[in-house]
């Protein structure tokens, strides 16, 4: 598995925990990352921090695209996967559309139901298909 694959379960593991144990997400993070026991990869660090501080909007989007489905009622491991996901897709410059997206539908193919593959995979291609185009150069 690649390092930045690594780095995406690890911020996933993360985020799922606050949740479910409903710590801060941050103190959790600074916790996970001084106790040393499963290092915490920067990349897992900066995923966490960037979910955090643009959660509302990125929940916002979830709710809006979601077909059917309340932010509340989608099983843990995959509100957080599209956390993930979105937060690739919108605010990490470095990360491709396809490999946000491909990556997402990774996790949820490991960790989550049977049909929650395909649901990622649409909802974040929703997602993307909303982002602002850039204006061509002159």
């Amino acid at each position: 598995m690649a390092a930045r694959s690594k780095a995406r379960k690890r911020a996933l593991d993360i985020l799922f925990e606050a949740e479910q144990r409903r710590l801060p997400v941050l103190e959790l993070l600074s916790e996970r990352q001084s106790l040393g026991e499963t290092p915490v990869p920067e990349y897992a660090a900066e995923l966490v921090r960037g979910v955090t501080a643009h959660q509302p909007e990125i929940d916002n989007l979830i709710s809006e695209n979601a077909v059917d489905w309340t932010l509340e009622r989608m099983p843990a491991v995959d509100r957080n996967v599209l956390r993930l996901g979105v937060y690739e897709l919108l605010w990490a410059d470095d990360v491709p559309d396809g490999v946000a997206i491909s990556e997402a539908v990774l996790l949820a193919q490991d960790l989550s139901t049977d049909a929650s593959p395909g649901f990622v995979n649409g909802l974040l291609a929703r997602i993307k298909d909303l982002k602002p185009t850039s204006a061509p150069e002159p």
